[in-house]
Order: C-alpha cells, then structure tokens, then sequence
C-alpha cells in the first residue's frame, strides 16, 4: 500500500526492481534518521511512496471533492458508516474536519523491518465514530474499506480492506487515529487523502489509506495483503525491539 510494502509488489511483477529500491532505501536510512529536523520533514513530504490502487482518483481538499480521472467527474466524498449499528451514517469531510481533533507524534514501521521516526499526525479518535452509531452487540470488529480499485484482485477483492478488533480502536494505549493530515498539512494523495488509518504498534501495511467505508462486523476478516500473500497475518504488531514505546 505504501512504500513499507515494496517487496509485496511481487505480486506485480517487479520484483527485481523492488529489491534494488529496497537495498538503496536500507542504505540511507541511517543517514536519515540523523538530519535535522526541517530536512527530516522535508524527506517525509518527499519520500517515494507506492499503492496497490490505479491512478484512478484525486481528493481535493479544499472542496471535500473526488475527481475520478476516467471519467474526468467530480463527486463529494463522504465516509459511509454501517454494518453492524442501528443507524447508518455518512458523513462529509467538511463534518470529519469538524471532530474533536487530535494531533498525535508516530513511528511508522514498515514490514521491511525500518521505520521513520516522529511523523506528525491529525485527526480524530474511533471513539468519534462509535459515539455517533449505536453499535450492536455482535460488532467485535471494524472492517475499513478503500476508495478506488486495485491493480490486482486477489481473492477477487477489487479494493484495498483492513479489520482490526473493535476494542483495540477504542484502547487509547493502541493510539490509533483517523488521519486527516500529516506534518501539520491536509494529507497528500500519496499518503492517503482524504483519510486513513494510523495504527502506530501494527506494520504499516495495516494502516489503510482512502478510507471511504467504515463497516462494523462480527468477526475478523483477512486484508488486501494478507488475501494476496498469507504470509502477512490478519495481525501484523511490530516486534517488541522494534519500538522506542513499550506497549502499555
């Protein structure tokens, strides 16, 4: 979904490419980490992501408007809230905007096994979300959905999914974030405009970018990743040596 997942685009077929970018990003990761902070900013701004969507579609966060390049229209964009709860919602950006906003400072932890350290984010807890839809009993998990298409489908899944325990959005000590910007900056499309998950003690694959659909359901179900290559499981926590923050 990210550059964190270069070695997935296996499933592309670059998998002689991904390896060479792989060893040339490893190289100057040590190097990174001890810029100074307006540098390190700029390199986060600047840093060559990738996802597994086509080039279908642009947010443009000043209108809260998608344009959809193929057929060069312009729609809102809304968050569609359903599944298990009483009552459905939607709600447009201008109403996420409008939350209880919080801004959060992250590691990033790519399944590659680096990291970039202190990314700046905002947005919102899920308890926001839960607060608005009466959840029903049976709700143990929450499945998000992507906007636009794969380039690939596997399993016949044609967008990018996530499902993380209901409990664990809700536990302050996991510190996931509805994402509404990066660096003090509306989100950039390569980074997930206009929403995304941040889920800092799980792998970043897991911390899905365009959510357009927030579905609550009963039990766990595997990700885009995790259909296309079971290797990588429904639960992805970073390793213990790998954080600077204990878990709580």
């Amino acid at each position: 979904m990210e550059v964190m997942t270069i070695q997935h685009m296996n499933v592309l077929n670059n998998q002689g490419l991904c390896r060479r970018v792989v060893v040339k990003i490893l190289t100057f990761i040590p190097i990174l980490l001890s810029l100074p902070a307006a540098v390190w900013s700029f390199f986060i701004n600047h840093f060559p992501v990738r996802t597994v969507e086509k080039n279908t579609f642009r947010f443009n966060p000043a209108t809260g408007m998608v344009h959809w390049n193929h057929t060069n229209t312009d729609e809102p964009y809304t968050l569609i809230v359903d599944g298990l709860v009483e009552q459905p919602i939607t709600l447009t950006y201008k109403d996420l905007t409008a939350l209880p906003q919080v801004n959060q400072v992250s590691d990033f932890h790519c399944v590659e096994g680096w990291s970039v350290q202190d990314v700046r984010w905002g947005g919102f807890r899920f308890h926001e979300i839960v607060k608005r839809v009466e959840v029903k009993k049976q709700a143990q998990y929450v499945l998000f959905h992507s906007l636009g298409e794969t380039s690939s489908y596997p399993a016949g899944q044609r967008h990018y999914i996530e499902s993380f325990p209901l409990k664990d959005l809700l536990d302050p000590a996991k510190e996931c974030l509805l994402a509404l910007s990066m660096d003090g900056k509306p989100l950039s499309h390569e980074h997930g405009a206009p929403l995304r998950v941040v889920a800092p003690y799980e792998l970043a694959y897991k911390s899905i970018k365009y959510v357009q659909r927030i579905e609550f359901i009963r039990e766990p179900k595997p990700g885009w990743w995790t259909l296309a290559n079971p290797i990588y499981p429904i639960n992805a926590p970073v390793p213990d040596h790998r954080l600077r923050k204990r878990r709580r």
